[in-house]
């Protein structure tokens, strides 16, 4: 996909499979926000395609009851209440009142459901937004940076929600820059960087292609760490006294140390986290630092547009419909 000379999404190719949640990750820029609009059809693609059920997401008669989407929790009337809101999507899909009460139940709304949405918190609003996702019980849900806003209970709660319909057999794709929640809700994950796909792997496994370090205490830390370096190790000087020592197995430490004579107090493989292996793929793909070099916190790609020029999927997709309705009439 491409915004004038820029390239968003470049030969983007992946598939997310029913029964699992699936994380989608990448720096800000990476083309995370553009590739799901692209889903939707409000951004379309310049080649390629992006299928729901194998079909178009506009050429879906009932769109709502097939994928639930939320790109934009901001992005939503502030004069209307919260049950007005998913009232008019559910008929603009042709879903019943009785299931509107039945979301803002299963999200937590049903004591505010009166309220105009202006008085909401943004975690208020992001479970409204999920609402409306859940809204056509659909079989594929996508959410772009669903937990920002929610206190740590929400977060819980939607840990569990979105696991469950994992486990009915559903299909969801969840964007976060909540590394340590991913590494709690994601089965699989997708990495992306400047566009194109950077890894498509099983969430176990993305720490694992990169080897963490060994954790190691002995009453010699000088003598230990240079003859550790002398075999090729880097060594790191921990605060406690222990030694970080990487480029060498546990096992071949505690070879080289006995062969010295030097005991051992503690010798401990550490795996690399999910953060350490998120930066370390997508190192050379971040286009937005921070005079430190660390990228900011929250992903803005650039060819998506503001929350206002956003908006949200599910409204404009109903609002499309609700306006041919009334051309037809």
């Amino acid at each position: 996909m491409r915004y004038g000379g820029k390239v968003a999404v470049d030969d983007l190719t992946f598939t997310v499979k029913p029964g699992l949640v699936t994380g989608f990750l990448g720096p800000n820029g990476a083309g995370k926000s553009t590739t799901m609009r692209a889903v939707l059809g409000l951004d379309p693609p310049s080649a390629g395609l992006a299928l729901v059920n194998g079909r178009p997401y506009a050429s879906i008669p009932r769109p709502m009851r097939s994928m639930g989407a939320l790109l934009d929790a901001g992005a939503v009337h502030g004069g209307r209440t919260a049950y007005a809101h998913l009232a008019w999507l559910a008929r603009s899909n042709g879903i019943g009142r009785a299931r509107v009460a039945a979301v803002l139940d299963q999200v937590g709304l049903t004591d505010v459901a009166g309220q105009r949405i202006r008085g909401f918190s943004l975690g208020m609003r992001q479970r409204l937004g999920i609402g409306a996702a859940l809204l056509g019980d659909p079989g594929v849900l996508m959410l772009d940076e669903p937990l920002n806003g929610l206190d740590p209970e929400g977060i819980r709660w939607l840990r569990d929600l979105l696991r469950s319909l994992a486990g009915e057999g559903r299909t969801v794709l969840l964007s976060s820059h909540l590394m340590n929640e991913m590494a709690l809700s994601a089965d699989h994950v997708i990495v992306i960087g400047r566009g194109r796909l950077i890894a498509d792997t099983a969430m176990a496994d993305l720490a694992g292609h990169f080897q963490g370090d060994v954790l190691v205490r002995t009453p010699h830390p000088e003598r230990l760490a240079g003859l550790l370096r002398g075999h090729g190790a880097t060594v790191a000087a921990q605060e406690d006294g222990a030694l970080s020592v990487r480029e060498l197995s546990a096992a071949r430490i505690g070879e080289l140390a006995l062969a010295g004579g030097i005991a051992l107090a503690e010798l401990s493989p550490r795996s690399a986290s999910l953060e350490e292996a998120f930066m370390r793929l997508t190192e050379h793909t971040t286009e937005y630092r921070t005079a430190s070099g660390a990228a900011p916190a929250s992903d803005t790609a650039p060819a998506s547009g503001t929350q206002n020029e956003r908006g949200s999927a599910n409204e404009r997709t109903a609002g499309r419909r609700s306006a041919a309705k009334e051309a037809g009439r």
